[in-house]
């Protein structure tokens, strides 16, 4: 196992630094500018978009099945708030030093606008399957590239991303999961195991409907019971939140981010985890989340944008921020844990006994969301493949690959390493869609513009 783990690191290390580092802060950057800064300008708006039809659902004039705006934003955020914003912001912090966590946040801002293409192009180029809508990053790269080779480069995103998210993802959900659980149950790994899989498998087995309103009734509720702890945790070393933050930025540009190494790799190690556990947190630019958005029943595809920048708000400026600071003023990276280990150590040390019982019912409820919310992503891959012929062979593999997982609880440099890894490789055809077919976002967000112009509450909720 340690030789496959320095093999599969080696690989990701490639990838990620520095291919993906640039490419995705690169595309951010681009993104903003051509876009006009929408993670700024339609900010306001974006906000009223998402929480102003919140309890709106779908039209029942509309024969075709989907998902409200806010349900589909639910759907996203469960796949976005999960084990990286609790044992990837702690491997960040153990790996990169403080100074990552400013480069989550940095990645998050330019990724708002990278996330508000793939949600604009993924409504663009969505299908009508069986009665409902389908749509990703396979759909925009097959129909929007026009290439003549451009239904490979769509079958291989697919190929990856039922890899990366729908079964090696899912293996990092369920061992973060089970690490949690063992800390402070009598339960073996792979009784967890199997648990999280029958669970897993009766929400699948209900397709759109049951994934959708699963996520609109446990998102907003796990999220809010994590941050009020944090909250709590903070009150409790409130003054060590303002020499942490100092810490974060200074870090970031310094040796200090990883005691005893240069300058040059304490750098390039904060970035490289920051981005990397950014992107695994909130998947700007992964191509993941865009599965979901494609599904919401909205006006014009713009409003589905800007919901989609709220995800990335909620999921790294809020709960990965929370994590952070908890981890750091608590001084829990400094006891020699790993992943979720910490952030549990963090809650102990405010909570006691019950700090460790808190965080794994949380971290739970983080993964197990986004257990559902990959295998979705990972299914509408399948059917691009193969129809709905290729659902239940799936449904059965991420079970299998969700059991596995809880059983590998010493393994967890390896777990997600190999997350890395898969996330990278998925992440390449995404971007390369994104740069050619943003001139179509573009013109998009202009007529968005124009209609507003004439009607100012055109668009309301």
């Amino acid at each position: 196992m340690e030789t496959l783990n320095t093999v599969v690191q080696s690989i990701s290390d490639v990838i990620w630094f520095p291919i993906l580092v640039v490419a995705l802060v690169g595309l951010g950057i681009i993104s903003t500018i051509y876009l006009g800064a929408p993670q700024f300008v339609k900010f306001g708006r974006a906000w009223k978009q998402t929480f102003g039809g919140m309890f709106k659902k779908r039209d029942k004039a509309d024969d075709v099945q989907s998902m409200s705006s806010f349900q589909a934003l639910a759907t996203a955020i469960a796949a976005q708030v999960g084990t990286g914003n609790v044992a990837g912001v702690a491997t960040a912090i153990i790996s990169g030093g403080p100074g990552a966590i400013f480069w989550m946040w940095i990645s998050a801002i330019l990724g708002m606008s990278t996330i508000f293409a793939e949600a604009v192009l993924a409504q663009k180029y969505r299908e009508v399957k069986d009665g409902e809508y389908i749509g990703g990053p396979a759909y925009y790269i097959s129909k929007g590239l026009k290439w003549k080779g451009s239904k490979y480069l769509a079958g291989f995103f697919s190929i990856s991303i039922i890899i990366a998210l729908g079964l090696v993802g899912n293996l990092v959900q369920s061992n973060s999961i089970s690490g949690a659980i063992v800390q402070v149950t009598p339960l073996p790994p792979i009784a967890i195991g199997i648990i999280l899989a029958v669970l897993a498998a009766l929400v699948f087995i209900g397709g759109m409907k049951r994934i959708a309103n699963f996520a609109e009734l446990v998102v907003p509720f796990m999220a809010l019971l994590y941050v009020v702890g944090a909250i709590i945790i903070l009150a409790q070393y409130s003054s060590q939140v303002l020499p942490t933050l100092r810490s974060i930025v200074t870090s970031a540009f310094s040796a200090q981010a990883i005691a005893g190494g240069g300058a040059g790799v304490a750098v390039q190690q904060a970035i490289r985890y920051g981005v990397a556990r950014g992107l695994f947190s909130n998947e700007a630019g992964m191509g993941s989340t865009p599965h979901a958005h494609a599904t919401a029943n909205v006006k014009h595809p713009v409003q589905q944008g800007m919901v989609a920048m709220i995800g990335v708000v909620i999921d790294t400026g809020v709960v990965c921020t929370a994590t952070a600071l908890i981890i750091l003023v608590t001084g829990a990276h400094t006891a020699g844990l790993q992943a979720a280990a910490v952030t549990q150590e963090a809650f102990g040390r405010a909570f006691g006994s019950a700090g460790a019982v808190f965080l794994a019912i949380s971290l739970t409820f983080f993964a197990f969301t986004t257990i559902v919310g990959w295998y979705y992503f990972g299914e509408s891959n399948i059917r691009f493949l193969f129809g709905n012929k290729g659902i239940t062979p799936y449904r059965i593999l991420v079970c299998i690959f969700i059991i596995i997982g809880s059983s590998l609880t010493g393994q967890v440099d390896l777990v997600w390493n190999m997350a890395d890894m898969f996330n990278g490789i998925m992440v390449l055809p995404n971007l390369i869609a994104i740069l050619i077919l943003i001139p179509q976002v573009k013109a998009l967000l202009k007529d968005y513009n124009s209609q507003l112009r004439l009607d100012p509450h055109k668009f309301d909720n």
